[in-house]
């Protein structure tokens, strides 16, 4: 008896620990809101971001480079094998990744194999994270949120299946279609699920950038981006992707 009491009394405590920690993440994302410079809706302006022509004038370069990625399709890891956290959205090969940078990482062979893309990356401002989302015909991603409200997602259509109607992303409540060579930014710190509905394969390039914010929201942004960075979960994220790199050269060389 004495036993079982311990552990509930420890369980207690990780409940109280975490349902803290939800707490005070809710506080600070509403400071983060308040002190917004790009608005706080689900989809926001593209036009905001000086960035963004950049990537729209080169998309058919980027398609070009992704093309290339394609033709190993296979052989690129699911999304859960190098972020485990995801198995609660997808526990398929169906929705695969080419992985770029990752929160101070950088992926040295990916970027050698499609330099251009790399180097428009290089010139984001706040970016954290960036690779090619690729989602298999009839893949659905279920209704979730992103841990922090601190930065922004963007998309740019490389890929786009037939019929346009049958492949999108519901942000807020809010439906949006991509468009090859046209971009979408939104908060995915709202509910949000994305689909492809298709008989083809929707790519796109998909970003996190760092929220544009006055201060003092700007340096407590600044503070959970270095931590997030420090976490066990991204760095079990790059030992995950190294690992892959490793198989990937044994196979191809």
């Amino acid at each position: 008896m004495a036993s079982s009491g311990t552990r509930s009394v420890r369980e207690r405590a990780s409940e109280l620990i975490v349902e803290g920690g939800f707490r005070l993440i809710q506080v600070l994302e509403k400071l983060i809101a308040r002190y917004s410079l790009v608005g706080n809706s689900p989809f926001l302006p593209p036009e905001r971001f000086s960035w963004i022509p950049a990537f729209e004038a080169e998309w058919k370069m980027i398609r070009s480079e992704l093309d290339q990625v394609m033709t190993y399709r296979d052989d690129l890891p699911n999304f859960q094998d190098i972020q485990s956290d995801q198995a609660t959205l997808t526990d398929d090969d169906r929705w695969k990744t080419f992985f770029f940078y990752g929160y101070g990482f950088k992926s040295e062979a990916n970027c050698a194999r499609c330099p251009r893309t790399a180097r428009l990356l290089q010139g984001v401002p706040g970016m954290t994270t960036a690779f090619f989302s690729i989602l298999a015909p009839h893949k659905r991603i279920p209704p979730h949120r992103g841990p922090w409200k601190g930065v922004l997602r963007y998309h740019l259509g490389l890929m786009v299946p037939e019929p346009a109607a049958d492949c999108g992303i519901e942000v807020g409540g809010q439906v949006a279609h991509w468009q090859e060579g046209r971009s979408l930014v939104f908060d995915d710190s709202f509910e949000h699920s994305a689909w492809n509905d298709t008989d083809g394969t929707r790519v796109v390039l998909f970003m996190d950038v760092i929220r544009p914010l006055r201060a003092p929201g700007s340096w407590l942004n600044q503070a959970v981006i270095k931590a997030v960075a420090l976490s066990p979960y991204v760095q079990d994220a790059k030992r995950r992707h190294l690992e892959w790199e490793r198989r990937y050269a044994e196979r191809h060389g």
